[in-house]
């Protein structure tokens, strides 16, 4: 990729090999004799760390695809399967998942440091453009991925975008019909997504290598934005970047690891812990976070196909970038002006991603379209005026200049970024005061967990407290479809022997069959058995309960939230806090009243909840004081019920809680060392080239 290669190996096999395939002379060439600028920042690292999150995606996919079934009946069991019996599948998805996350993140990153260092500009259209494209496909697998686990915002999030492309005039139904493989999101969908999710990530993995080929010709960008003149100004790929890069992946894989082993499910959506149900629509469908922005400016649009061209002009019109800002220099460091626009435009883009999580109503879609206007008009507007306006500084002679400055001019007051952060902040803290007032309902107050926190554990009297409570309670309308009674004495379960497992699910009936004469039957429940459900179907379980479905229990507590988000996630980063569902479930089971308040029409049928949306719930109060007996003195009150119950609940909901945890700790101590050792020898390395 760098030009013909001088790599002379010794080895008289690799002599025979390079000859016939010079594969290893090209990777010398590219990644280690290659020139690199030598006043790259950080920023750049973030390149390393997209290939090396592509590269974790591809393998943890292949491996998942191994037990995943992409059938509408079974993919959203199939998924849970992999997180409770597949060894370490918990550990897989949670990489995938979170994965997902890391990896836009990362790109994200990526962009806007090409924005900011203008690394779109002559000589590397192309370059830029190929980014775009793997961009381009990284959303269209990304969304295609979200859609397998076949949960409620899964189904529903691809209805709503597949919906969109009907807005084409005259081919838009055709389009749908194509995509659907029928006339509703269903089977076929399911299995065309899966096709297609597996084979676009090969497909981003050759335009990254196309990608990676253009960079090696017109050579990288640096913050100065002046090219290379002189050897004086470059330093060999390996060992500068490339020990550069390792320390940069190193202290990324430890943000990355907190999110897999602490924080696994908090940048999902609670809805996809429901099977999916075509009869049941959501309150809010929202995407996942990195597509919210441009979420955001389709719902900004009153009119359909409008606001389709929209959402997809904001990513399109990035390739021309490099014809629509046609200013000379390309680092915004040397800018004042568009310095501080980039930063306003990052604030556009913030503000579009909060508006993308929020109702579409009253004052968000009113802020919404102002970003929505902003954010083209910093392409379509400011740029272009920007390259005939600016007065940029003076860009050093050369990088071995830059590097060797050891002051900069006077950075310019960042005004304009001080009273955007202002106006973002005043709307959206506004907006979200006035959502919170329309909402008009209680939150359940935080409870203290023995789970909580990234050491926590499960109270093993609480489990079987609980597990008693389900028992005699809850067992009678809800189901535990994905715990098997062997779970009752794995590792981390709430601490029986096999023998009492074994005993437990004999005291079940399983129904089995066809014997040999083609009959179904009876028999006592064994350890491999799952909870059985105390309805035969929905359509039982609604005539035995007046018409509601009681949820299956074993994720209630994961499917059970509220919302927190930005900025709450700042806080919830640092203290771990993670527990609304448990806190959720356990404030509902003790938020009846028995007489509504004064002016709230209750239903007929109904009974009054102070934490159940609406208030009106179709369950009537299952808890009691005195209903359970403990044989450990625990009192016999409806919050220790609350309380023990929706403790077995949070262990059915995650039985590998606690392995996660210990294995997190490990992980972080590893990375830890290694990040101190990469640091000190990335800075003996550097120390020569300075």
């Amino acid at each position: 990729m760098s030009g013909p290669s001088d790599f002379q190996p010794t080895n008289p096999a690799l002599k025979w090999i390079e000859r016939r395939l010079p594969i290893m002379g090209l990777m010398h060439s590219s990644f280690v004799a290659y020139p690199t600028p030598r006043n790259l920042n950080y920023w750049w690292t973030f390149g390393a760390i997209l290939s090396f999150m592509l590269g974790v995606q591809i393998l943890t996919g292949v491996i998942l695809a191994m037990h995943y079934t992409p059938h509408a009946d079974m993919a959203f069991k199939s998924v849970e399967l992999i997180v409770r019996d597949v060894n370490y599948g918990w550990l897989l998805r949670n990489i995938h998942a979170s994965g997902a996350s890391m990896f836009f993140f990362a790109v994200y990153i990526h962009m806007f440091r090409g924005l900011y260092y203008g690394s779109y500009k002559e000589p590397r259209e192309v370059l830029w453009i190929l980014g775009v494209i793997i961009y381009l496909l990284m959303m269209a697998t990304g969304f295609m991925g979200y859609v397998l686990p076949w949960g409620q915002m899964s189904f529903w999030g691809a209805t709503v975008i597949t919906n969109l492309f009907s807005a084409v005039p005259y081919f838009g139904e055709s389009i749908v019909t194509l995509l659907w493989g029928g006339y509703a999101v269903g089977n076929p969908t399911l299995n065309r997504f899966f096709s297609l999710h597996y084979l676009l990530p090969f497909v981003i993995a050759g335009v990254v290598v196309l990608h990676i080929w253009a960079l090696h010709v017109a050579g990288q960008n640096n913050p100065a934005g002046v090219e290379p003149k002189t050897e004086k100004d470059t330093v060999p790929f390996t060992p500068y970047a490339t020990m550069k890069d390792m320390f940069g992946v190193s202290c990324f894989l430890l943000f990355f690891a907190w999110f897999i082993f602490y924080m696994p499910n908090y940048l999902g959506d609670p809805e996809n812990y429901i099977p999916a149900n075509p009869a049941v629509t959501p309150a809010h469908i929202v995407p996942e976070w990195y597509y919210l922005p441009f979420y955001a400016i389709l719902r900004s649009i009153p009119n359909k196909l409008a606001g389709v061209v929209a959402m997809f002009g904001a990513i399109i019109i990035l390739a021309f970038l490099p014809w629509l800002d046609s200013a000379k220099t390309r680092s915004s460091k040397y800018r004042p002006l568009a310095k501080q626009f980039f930063w306003m435009f990052v604030v556009v883009c913030i503000g579009l991603g909060y508006l993308g999580a929020q109702p579409p109503e009253g004052i968000y879609v009113i802020v919404g379209r102002i970003l929505t206007f902003l954010y083209f008009a910093y392409f379509l507007i400011l740029l272009p005026l920007l390259a005939r306006i600016e007065k940029p500084r003076p860009v050093p002679n050369s990088i071995a200049d830059d590097v060797l400055a050891k002051t900069g001019g006077k950075p310019a007051p960042m005004v304009s970024t001080v009273i955007a952060l202002m106006v973002a902040g005043g709307l959206l803290l506004g907006g979200a005061e006035s959502a919170r007032a329309a909402e008009g309902s209680a939150k359940p107050p935080a409870q203290k967990w023995s789970f909580s926190g990234p050491f926590g554990k499960f109270d093993r009297g609480a489990m079987q407290r609980g597990l008693k409570v389900y028992k005699e309670v809850c067992a009678s309308c809800h189901g535990l479809s994905f715990v098997a009674f062997r779970n009752l004495a794995e590792t981390g379960g709430p601490g029986y022997s096999v023998a009492q497992a074994q005993a437990f699910a004999s005291e079940y009936k399983v129904k089995d069959g066809p014997n040999d004469q083609g009959e179904m039957f009876e028999r006592p429940g064994r350890p491999a058995d799952y909870f059985p459900s105390p309805f035969p179907n929905e359509q039982a379980a609604r005539a035995a309960n007046g018409g509601a479905f009681p949820p299956d229990l074993s994720l209630i507590t994961k499917a059970r939230s509220y919302s927190r988000g930005f900025p709450m996630f700042l806080i919830d980063f640092f203290t771990q806090y993670q527990e609304q569902g448990p806190d959720y479930v356990t404030a509902l089971l003790e938020g009846y009243e028995d007489k509504p308040p004064a002016g709230f029409n209750l239903p007929e049928g109904s009974y009054y909840n102070t934490y159940f949306p609406g208030h009106a719930i179709k369950m009537p109060k299952p808890l009691n004081d005195g209903q359970v007996t403990y044989d450990d003195g625990s009192p016999a009150t409806v919050a220790q019920y609350a309380k023990d119950v929706t403790h077995f609940l949070m262990w059915a909901a995650e039985p590998h809680m606690e392995a996660r945890k210990q294995l997190g700790l490990q992980v972080f101590v590893f990375l830890i060392l290694l990040t101190v050792l990469l640091y000190f020898t990335k800075k003996k390395v550097w120390a020569n080239a300075h």
